[in-house]
């Protein structure tokens, strides 16, 4: 018997773990050491969760063997609703907030209680492939509207002005960006949030590396500058606080929902059927908000973070033909290939070459849905002088592609 997957999937793909990955698992299954620079998961490379965090869940795991509620424990959202007060986004409370297993399974939910097939999201380009999957399998149309590298990887507004139509629901702001390590400036987010009022669309923020920020960079949540429209805003304990494992998310609705109330009422529907987040690390949420936030000295010049973010980005701009805009923010740097020097046709070819010939796994920017085959994405987190034998490995590969 044949069994064919479903055409719902058609349009669905994750390359970050996608065949190229499958190639090195079966290299590493073959004795071989690879070089990864493809994922961002901070436990692997020694990046320790905060103690407090890790005490609570333990302490509270003699409770925590039943179901929660659907949205979550109350201790748990009322720290994530004080956290946006802080942030300067008016109105949450504890019911507006929906913890999940990461911000993964949210916005799976959080599409699918809002599109009917053909109804349009604005994504941008390049994105985080979860994103364009997401819409794509709940019946939507992704519609990319591109950054542009040359204003530090700034959405183009001239370019989502130009792709709204009557079927576009929603705009998607990944902010700090992955794959660019973009953090959006006030005037920009402002501009966004008034072509979303103008065509009155729901913003859906993707924040989850709001406090993975260098130098004078500053994170402003979207929100805060749209009382006035409904906005989704997805965060998370994944990143800032390094527990990628603990599946332990959250998203926040704000703004008026006076005409929402069917579509909340979907959310509540697709919440109760996932029964509840999984309860162990709901635990952790609390105690990492209250806490000392260690994620502050990680991304100084002198912390881990921050060293490697550099490290990666001036070894990344020295090789010829190589250019990368400074990441402001999150954990990635998106590197360009100067097509007039490196004419690569195929960029996923690309990146198994690579990971054949030198051991490195990177994942292709078409994997981000940027449009060219000029990019690939480089993951920060590797120690400092792992990212230098890595980045020289880089270098000694393009020296054999150079036209």
């Amino acid at each position: 018997m044949q069994v064919i997957q479903s055409a719902k999937l058609t349009n669905v793909c994750y390359d970050i773990r996608g065949p190229v990955l499958r190639r090195a698992r079966q290299l590493e299954a073959e004795g071989q050491k690879i070089l990864k620079l493809h994922i961002g998961n901070p436990a692997p490379f020694g990046f320790e969760a905060p103690p407090e965090l890790l005490q609570d869940m333990v302490r509270n795991l003699p409770e925590a063997h039943g179901y929660s509620d659907s949205k979550g424990i109350l201790p748990a959202r009322r720290a994530v609703a004080q956290r946006y007060h802080e942030q300067g986004v008016a109105g949450v409370d504890v019911e507006d907030v929906y913890l999940g297993n990461g911000v993964s399974e949210l916005i799976v939910m959080t599409l699918q209680a809002l599109l009917d097939d053909g109804d349009q999201v604005l994504i941008p380009a390049p994105d985080y492939p979860l994103w364009t999957a997401a819409v794509s399998l709940c019946g939507g149309t992704p519609v990319h509207y591109l950054c542009d590298e040359a204003a530090a990887w700034a959405p183009a507004l001239d370019d989502i002005e130009a792709k709204v139509t009557d079927r576009t629901k929603a705009i998607v702001i990944i902010n700090p960006n992955n794959p660019t390590g973009a953090v959006y400036p006030r005037p920009v987010l402002e501009r966004i949030v008034e072509l979303a009022r103008r065509h009155r669309l729901i913003i859906f923020a993707d924040e989850i590396y709001d406090r993975i920020l260098y130098d004078d960079a500053e994170h402003i949540s979207i929100a805060s500058l749209a009382p006035d429209l409904l906005c989704l805003t997805f965060g998370g304990l994944s990143k800032n606080y390094r527990v990628a494992g603990f599946r332990s998310g959250w998203v926040v609705l704000s703004g008026p929902m006076d005409g929402a109330e069917s579509y909340i009422e979907g959310l509540e529907i697709l919440a109760n059927m996932r029964l509840c987040p999984n309860v162990p690390g709901q635990h952790a949420i609390q105690a990492a908000l209250g806490g000392y936030q260690s994620i502050g000295d990680l991304v100084l010049p002198t912390g881990r973070l921050g060293e490697q973010r550099d490290r990666a980005w001036k070894l990344l701009n020295g090789l010829p033909g190589v250019s990368c805009v400074k990441p402001r923010g999150a954990l990635y740097v998106f590197p360009r290939l100067d097509p007039e020097m490196y004419p690569i046709e195929d960029d996923v070819r690309f990146a198994f070459d690579l990971l054949e010939q030198q051991r490195i796994l990177v994942v292709q920017g078409t994997g981000f849905n940027w449009p060219a085959t000029d990019h690939f994405r480089v993951v920060t987190l590797q120690y400092a002088d792992d990212l230098e034998e890595a980045i020289g490995r880089i270098g000694d590969f393009l020296e054999t592609r150079r036209r």
